[in-house]
């Protein structure tokens, strides 16, 4: 990426709205549809942009040497977020990504092992507060998935090695939390604040906590709460419960 192309995208991140929508539609070839609002913000050597209806992204937040990005609707992005590398991002419908992450990929000549540098993010899927995500390999987050709290860090390789690592839906991670090449959390999980997970975990409604991190109980009734309230209040209740067992939306029903 050249400079003049880094001092072009930064032109076209402070002019109005509209005409920052203009610009990157007919000067970019992006895909962008209704209602969206994108405040200060760059999209520098992303080669292909889809982002649909009703999308929210805010201040100074970077998209940097994508391949391919595809923001679904009503997702709302906060500031100062930094989106950097990669075969493909794909933020689902109603996502939630707040302030002061990274989401990075290295570039693939380094891995010894094929890669698939790509991050997925889920339906009503939140990021909060500071997190590290390194998707030099495939990185999941299953819908209604909360990486929640701040500092945690995701990694998908080891020097030159990589491995995926995947959370499931409607799983919580709680703060500082430390994910290795590999490890995965199932659905309808939680992760103990500061846990350092260096392995799959196949078993889904469970409690994971410690370093190294293993499952100290299964996920009790009172429980349910913090995995099944929705993750945004403007989410339909089709699209909260769609990816719930039944037996669990019954029990949200009785409550």
């Amino acid at each position: 990426m050249t400079k003049l192309r880094v001092v072009l995208a930064a032109c076209v991140a402070v002019l109005p709205n509209w005409l920052k929508i203009l610009v990157l539609r007919h000067g970019f070839g992006f895909n962008i549809g209704r209602r969206v609002s994108i405040g200060f913000s760059l999209f520098a050597g992303v080669q292909r942009c889809h982002i649909a209806d009703d999308v929210r992204i805010g201040h100074w937040n970077a998209f940097m040497n994508i391949r391919e990005l595809e923001i679904e609707d009503h997702v709302k992005i906060g500031f100062l977020n930094l989106f950097r590398g990669g075969d493909r991002i794909h933020i689902g419908r109603y996502a939630t990504i707040l302030r002061l992450n990274v989401m990075n990929s290295r570039p693939s000549t380094e891995a010894v092992n094929p890669t698939v540098p790509e991050l997925q993010l889920g339906e009503g899927a939140v990021i909060t507060n500071g997190h590290w995500l390194d998707f030099t390999d495939r990185i999941e987050l299953g819908d209604h998935a909360i990486i929640g709290g701040r500092n945690s860090s995701l990694w998908t390789h080891n020097r030159q090695r990589t491995r995926p690592v995947s959370i499931g839906a409607h799983s919580y991670l709680g703060s500082e939390i430390r994910m290795a090449p590999g490890a995965a959390v199932a659905s309808c999980s939680i992760v103990s604040l500061g846990s350092v997970l260096t392995q799959r975990f196949e078993e889904d409604r469970v409690l994971i906590a410690g370093n190294p991190a293993r499952v100290e109980r299964p996920i009790r009734d009172r429980d349910f709460f913090l995995i099944t309230r929705k993750t945004r209040s403007d989410i339909p209740d089709e699209i909260a419960a769609r990816s719930l067992p039944e037996d669990i939306i019954a029990y949200r029903a009785e409550r």
